[in-house]
C-alpha cells in the first residue's frame, strides 16, 4: 500500500519538480539527459518511452501516437517545445528519432504479428498448402509424403492426419515460424526434430513449436519483449525479427528439455512454465538479446 502511495505522490507531484530543478541546474531537459547519458539500446529507449508517457506536455505525450512517416517532424516539435538547440546538442535529434522508431516499431510489429496470427490456415489456399508441404520437405528430405492427409505428419510432431487442425490457436503464425526455423537453420531444426523423436525424451516437435509461438506472441503482447527488440534492432523491427526470436526459443527449449530429462511428455506444462520463467528472467536484463548464436543459412 505504501509503495503505491509513494508511486502516486512521486508521479503526480515530486517528479515534475525534480525534473524542473535538474533542468535549472544542468540546462538540459530530461529527454536530453536520457539520450546523452545512456548508450543506444533498451535502457535508453525504455527511459525515453517512460519520460514521454509520463509527460503532461501534449506534444511529448502525443509523440507515442505519431505515425512513422511523421516522426522526424515530431522530433522537431519536441525540440522546439523543450528549447533544445541543435548547435548545443547535435546528437539529440538522431538519438531521439531512433528511440521513437523503436517505440513505434514495437507496437507496429505487434499489429503485424496479430494479423498473421488471425490468418486461418486454409487447405484451399495454394500458398498455405505449399508452405505446409515445404515444412515436410525441409525436415524429412529423404522421405516422401504418401498423401496430403496421412499419419506421417506425426513423424514431425503433428497430432492428427491433417495438420491444419493444429494451427487453430496461432493460425498461420505457427506455420510460418516452423518453416522459417527449418529454412534458415535447417541443420539445427533437424537436430531438434531428432531429439523430439527420441524414444524416451521425445516430444511433439510441431505442437511444441506452435506452443512456443504462443509464448513469443504472449511475451510480445505484454510488452516483455521490448528490451530484446530495443537492443537488437536499431530502428523499426520487422516480421523476420519476430521469426528470429522464435528460432531462439525453439532451439533453446530443446536444449532445456534434453538437459532436464523429463520423465514423460505428460509433464510438458510444468517444464514449459519453467522455461517460460527462465526467458522472462532473461528479459529483465537491460542488455538482453535473445538471439540464436548459430549461423543462419541466409547470412553471408
Amino acid at each position: 500500500m505504501l509503495r503505491y502511495l509513494w508511486q502516486y505522490v512521486y508521479t503526480s507531484f515530486l517528479r515534475y519538480w525534480l525534473k524542473w530543478l535538474i533542468r535549472q541546474a544542468t540546462g538540459t531537459c530530461e529527454l536530453q539527459r536520457i539520450c546523452s547519458g545512456y548508450k543506444p539500446g533498451a535502457t535508453r529507449t525504455a527511459k525515453a518511452e517512460y519520460s514521454l508517457c509520463s509527460s503532461k506536455n501534449k506534444v511529448l505525450k502525443g509523440a507515442l501516437e505519431t505515425s512513422k512517416d511523421k516522426l522526424e517532424q515530431c522530433v522537431d516539435q519536441i525540440m522546439k517545445e523543450k528549447s533544445v538547440k541543435p548547435q548545443k546538442d547535435p546528437k539529440f535529434r538522431a538519438n531521439l528519432h531512433i528511440c521513437l522508431l523503436q517505440i513505434k516499431g514495437y507496437s507496429s510489429l505487434f499489429v503485424l504479428v496479430e494479423d498473421v496470427r488471425k490468418e486461418v490456415f486454409d487447405s484451399e489456399n495454394q500458398e498455405h498448402e505449399a508452405m505446409l508441404l515445404k515444412l515436410w520437405d525441409l525436415l524429412m528430405p529423404n522421405i516422401k509424403l504418401e498423401s496430403r492427409i496421412t499419419k506421417q505428419w506425426g513423424d514431425i510432431g503433428f497430432q492428427g492426419d491433417d495438420p491444419k487442425t493444429d494451427f487453430r490457436g496461432m493460425g498461420m503464425l505457427g506455420l510460418i515460424n516452423l518453416v522459417f526455423f527449418s529454412e534458415n537453420y535447417t541443420e539445427e531444426a533437424r537436430q531438434v526434430l531428432s531429439h523430439a523423436n527420441h524414444p524416451k525424451l521425445g516430444y511433439s516437435y510441431a505442437i511444441v513449436g506452435i506452443n512456443l509461438t504462443e509464448m513469443a506472441y504472449s511475451l510480445m503482447k505484454s510488452g516483455a519483449l521490448k528490451p530484446h527488440f530495443y537492443n537488437t534492432v536499431q530502428g523499426t523491427p520487422e516480421l523476420q525479427h519476430f521469426h528470429q526470436l522464435y528460432c531462439y526459443l525453439a532451439y533453446e527449449f530443446d536444449k532445456f528439455w534434453v538437459a532436464e530429462e523429463p520423465e514423460s511428455i505428460m509433464h510438458f506444462n510444468q517444464y514449459r512454465e519453467k522455461f517460460h520463467s527462465i526467458v522472462k528472467t532473461h528479459l529483465q536484463d537491460p542488455d538482453v538479446s535473445l538471439t540464436l548464436t548459430v549461423r543462419s543459412k541466409n547470412e553471408c
